[in-house]
């Protein structure tokens, strides 16, 4: 605003957005034109739209198989579990946001070979964040984009085992 490239009501609605945002993807928006003395690093599009709500309070939610994988996923667990297989459905998004708000759950996402994950904003207190897929999003292959918070709870992003005949 000081060098004249917005207006102060254009700054005020940035300010709010700032202030209102839970998650470092919520900040994308209201800076993604200023000015940087480095280069940005290239960060994937985000899906919009209103996301696919899954929760497991003290119970077990698993999705495996061929089912319909939405551009958005809000995964919300107290105590439970929510398995994710990709590996045997077809993934139409580039991008799937997955959010994750779990207190001692777990989430375990289970990626397809040629899968990719970026796990960086997800915050944990006590828990656990892990993964063994690279987090680099590679050119015409799924990339997922896991954000939000755990407490005491796991978010696990890997590929299928595969032990003689049998993938689990």
């Amino acid at each position: 605003m000081a060098e004249g490239r917005i207006s102060l009501a254009e700054l005020e609605e940035r300010l709010a957005v700032v202030y209102a945002a839970r998650y470092e993807a919520d900040l994308r928006p209201p800076l993604a034109d200023l000015p940087s003395d480095a280069p940005a690093p290239v960060a994937p599009t985000l899906p919009t739209g209103k996301p696919l709500v899954l929760k497991a309070g003290m119970s077990t939610l698993k999705r495996s198989g061929d089912w319909d994988v939405p551009a958005r996923l809000r995964l919300q667990s107290g105590m439970g579990t929510i398995v994710l297989d990709f590996c045997d459905t077809t993934i139409r998004h580039p991008v799937v946001d997955v959010e994750v708000e779990l207190g001692a759950g777990t989430v375990r996402l289970l990626l397809p070979d040629e899968a990719t994950a970026d796990i960086d904003a997800v915050a944990t207190s006590m828990g656990t964040v892990k993964s063994s897929v690279p987090s680099r999003q590679r050119p015409g292959q799924p990339h997922f984009v896991v954000h939000g918070r755990t407490g005491m709870g796991t978010v696990v992003v890997r590929r299928r085992y595969q032990l003689g005949g049998w993938r689990f």
